[in-house]
């Protein structure tokens, strides 16, 4: 039994002298719902992989200017995160086995049946979705950066997603790209009674509406042309456990109606077949969209978005969460400190004053990579400026009381006086991180009041 786990299509290089071949290849891969580009020998696929990185590369095994075999032997030296899938004649299986000892994933013979090459494929894709997860939620476990704030609103909305995982409610996780929303679906279903059962994902907007179904309700042999074996479907896989779908808003209307009656019923038909089935899921569902506001416009089913959102979980992008963000940057450079081997990695405070200001646009994973890149780049274990993404500098927007700070006109005077109080002092202190006599200097008051103010807005 195939169970699909899916986070994004697989880009695949596929590298074969014969052009014609390539191309034949090239079709069958991206009908299946993969990324392909070709190339025609070991020397081209080189240069294309110091350009850009591939999941899987499919390789001729004879081939001129460099054959597979050299091209396997190149790959591993130069530590390419990528799987080796040979191609060989009937008369080269005897080399083609030997390229696996060192270090090719698989083979496939030359003129099988194309299932042969997808099901070598759909392994890949399965093992390196596993071991993705494996790393996030070992990562999770370790840290939990994600999880860690000190922001009341994100608090908040963390103890009701801890109440609502102990329910069998369906949940609905509003949130920016990148704020952190598969994680938090991760959060609730550790937090589940069926923790100890399977949680599934699917990025919803990423697939075709027909590869999107195949994924969702499977299919069976013959239901569609490529259909050559029985495969279920996510909703079948996810029986006992917890199904994340990501992205929901993406789902065409069409669509829609036959997730609505699936969650309804708890009952699928596979493609291709009138025999119902019964399925026993937790359904996680999340979307960066305003669904609302897409139901005005029926781009979104009203009785999908009620059906989904007996719980809403909306996380507060990064820039509302302005304390939150030392945390990160101090996590972050010690994780890739800790993975590059780098020791005793500073960064200067007019750097770091930078980062704590800027305004984030992709949350959490966009402050990742910047630290990721700021790493990668440091020099004599200091990170300086010049290593800030040219239009973070150039054109960065800013966090001010203006910005962070609104009102619906229904607050007492002192509440709106505490929260503007509370803003200025964070902005002080992103601006003096270090120094917190200078923050009491400007503010006029005892390092001792100021201590106080700290607490009383959850700031130290």
């Amino acid at each position: 039994m195939e169970v699909a786990m899916v986070k994004e299509n697989l880009r695949i290089l596929v590298v074969d002298d014969e052009k014609d071949y390539c191309e034949v290849l090239k079709m069958i891969l991206e009908n299946n719902g993969y990324v392909v580009e070709t190339c025609f020998n070991g020397k081209e696929a080189l240069d294309i992989l110091e350009e850009r990185s591939f999941d899987v590369v499919v390789s001729d095994l004879s081939m001129p200017v460099m054959d597979g075999f050299e091209l396997l032997k190149n790959i591993k030296e130069r530590e390419y995160d990528t799987e080796v899938l040979i191609l060989t004649a009937f008369g080269t299986i005897e080399k083609a086995v030997e390229t696996m000892k060192n270090g090719a994933y698989s083979y496939v013979t030359k003129g099988s049946d194309p299932e042969e090459l997808l099901i070598e494929v759909r392994k890949i894709r399965d093992m390196r979705a596993a071991a993705m997860k494996n790393r996030v939620l070992e990562e999770q476990v370790r840290g939990g950066y994600m999880l860690q704030s000190q922001n009341p609103q994100y608090r908040q909305m963390l103890m009701m997603a801890e109440r609502a995982a102990a329910s069998e409610a369906n949940i609905l996780i509003l949130g920016e790209s990148g704020a952190g929303k598969e994680v938090l679906a991760t959060f609730i279903h550790e937090k589940s009674n069926r923790k100890n059962a399977s949680l599934l994902d699917l990025n919803c907007q990423a697939l075709s509406d027909s590869i999107l179904e195949s994924e969702l309700f499977g299919h069976e042999k013959g239901a569609f042309t490529g259909a050559n074996q029985r495969r279920i479907g996510l909703f079948e896989a996810a029986h006992g456990g917890t199904l994340f779908l990501d992205e929901i808003g993406g789902v065409s209307m069409n669509l829609q109606a036959k997730l609505l009656k699936a969650i309804e019923n708890k009952m699928i038909y596979r493609m291709g077949s009138n025999t119902p089935i019964t399925v026993d899921f937790r359904l996680i569902t999340a979307t960066n969209r305003n669904l609302k506001e897409d139901m005005d416009k029926e781009l979104f089913r009203g009785d999908l978005f009620y059906r989904i959102s007996t719980i809403v979980l909306e996380i507060p992008p990064l820039r509302e969460r302005p304390e939150d963000i030392p945390l990160f940057i101090d996590y972050f450079m010690e994780k890739y400190a800790r993975e590059m081997k780098k020791t005793n990695i500073e960064m200067s405070d007019k750097v770091r004053n930078l980062l704590v200001n800027y305004d984030y646009p992709g949350n959490v994973r966009e402050l990742k990579n910047i630290v990721e890149r700021c790493m990668v780049l440091s020099e004599h274990g200091e990170v300086r400026e010049e290593y800030l993404p040219s239009d973070m500098l150039s054109e960065r927007p800013v966090r001010t009381a203006t910005n962070i700070f609104e009102t619906d006109y229904t607050e007492s005077l002192k509440e709106y006086r505490s929260k503007a109080e509370k803003i200025y002092i964070e902005e002080l202190l992103s601006r003096y991180p270090n120094d917190l006599n200078k923050v009491a200097e400007i503010l006029s008051i005892s390092r001792r009041q100021l201590f106080n103010k700290l607490v009383e807005f959850g700031l130290k």
